[in-house]
């Protein structure tokens, strides 16, 4: 009887797990079928078409040469279908490209957001090979340092453009405000990111502006205000929606005049329980809560009355902080009532950068500004392709047209005019 004492050590570099091969074996199976699906999909759409001799225009003509895409299991391989067209020629001619796999392409969309946040904890262009060896194998090529350095251009340059874009078809009916702290390299009298992201009439949510610059100061949101002006967007939103220690506030009045403001309920709680002692807080929450849960303003001028008239005898401070801004924090009233949840707090921003915030790291030397903020855009970038839908979306084109609200509710034209 004997006995195998043999141990095989796996290669520098180099794991063995059958886990992840029976995943990639799936992978590859599964975008075979879906590439296959879209091809099918397609020439089916164009099976009205036909030779002179009755015979279908397009048809299925192989593969393509197999070809690996990195993924975040590892390289996936993949033969792309290929149609032929019997009689198109140049620029008549009919192709076929996926969209599932783009031609090309070398990485998945997951893997190139990992790229930008490995940039951002200080990841060095020459360790890039080694880290995504580690995280995806040792197979895991296309990514050399020069991989690397070209994609960091390609995003600052992309940064750039979008930031430039042409604004005279975009039309929007929110804003939601904010001044982010994150870690990423900024300018030396720079403090903070300031971010606005605006609700379209079709109910989407998109990134509208991203910069460095100076939470308080009015003159670091003027200047953003003003660009998007001088790029096409004349015409301000119904409703912006920010914290109230924002510069913004000032900037929008000299901006957009016409546009509300609604105070972040958030930000504003957090605000005044800061200025009670703990032992009243949790009671003080609740009281907070009270108000912008009403279901009416005039239920919310009660209990904005009722909390004045408890805590203003002992607690002045927080008394004021909650007052000064009794109309600003009352203003979703007016509204859509679908919309209510969407404008009582800037958290379409709070909870896309809150993951942006967790993932950089201040690099020292080795980013730029302009890198920087790539990197942070491209995550940011990310992040909006999974942003949901405004609830109540039909109602948009209405708070466009000047149709009025009352405790969320349409007021007919007729009220209106005896109203007048």
């Amino acid at each position: 009887m004997t006995q195998n004492n043999i141990v095989k050590f796996a290669e520098p570099g180099a794991f063995e797990d059958p886990l992840t091969e029976v995943l990639r074996c799936g992978a590859r199976k599964l975008l075979a079928d879906a590439i296959e699906a879209e091809v099918s999909d397609f020439l089916d759409r164009h099976s009205r078409f036909l030779t002179e001799e009755g015979q279908q225009r397009l048809v299925r003509h192989g593969h393509l040469p197999e070809r690996e895409i990195m993924t975040g299991i590892g390289p996936v391989g993949v033969r792309a279908p290929r149609v032929r067209d019997r009689v198109g020629q140049g620029e008549a001619r009919i192709r076929f490209s996926s969209a599932i796999l783009p031609p090309y392409a070398r990485r998945s969309k997951s893997l190139e957001v990992l790229i930008p946040i490995l940039y951002l904890k200080g990841i060095s262009t020459g360790d890039f090979e080694e880290a995504l060896a580690a995280l995806l194998g040792k197979d895991a090529g296309g990514l050399s340092a020069s991989t690397v350095a070209r994609l960091k251009d390609a995003w600052v340059d992309e940064h750039v453009r979008w930031s430039k874009r042409d604004l005279t078809a975009k039309r929007y009916v929110y804003f939601w405000v904010d001044g982010i702290y994150v870690q990423a390299r900024l300018e030396d009298d720079a403090q903070c990111l300031l971010v606005i992201v605006g609700a379209t009439p079709e109910g989407k949510k998109e990134f509208v502006a991203l910069a460095d610059g100076v939470r308080e100061s009015t003159q670091s949101w003027k200047e953003m205000l003003l660009d998007l002006r001088r790029r096409g967007l004349t015409i301000g939103p119904e409703l912006a929606v920010a914290d109230g220690a924002l510069g913004f506030w000032k900037a929008l009045e000299e901006v957009w005049p016409k546009t509300r403001g609604q105070r972040c309920w958030v930000h504003k709680t957090a605000n005044v329980l800061n200025k009670l002692p703990k032992s009243q807080q949790a009671k003080a929450k609740r009281a907070l809560e009270e108000i912008w849960m009403a279901e009416t303003k005039k239920d919310a001028l009660v209990a904005f009355d009722a909390f004045v008239e408890i805590y203003a005898i002992k607690y002045e401070k927080a008394v004021e902080c909650l007052t000064k801004d009794r109309e600003t924090l009352l203003a979703f009233y007016d509204f859509p009532a679908e919309h209510w949840k969407h404008l009582r707090t800037s958290n379409p921003i709070e909870s896309t950068f809150a993951t942006v915030r967790h993932r950089t790291i201040r690099s020292k030397g080795c980013l730029s500004n302009k890198t920087a903020i790539a990197m942070v855009f491209k995550l940011a970038q990310a992040a909006e392709k999974h942003w949901r839908r405004l609830d109540g979306k039909s109602q948009l084109p209405k708070v466009v047209l000047g149709v009025k609200f009352t405790d969320g509710i349409e007021v007919a034209k007729e009220q209106v005019q005896t109203a007048a």
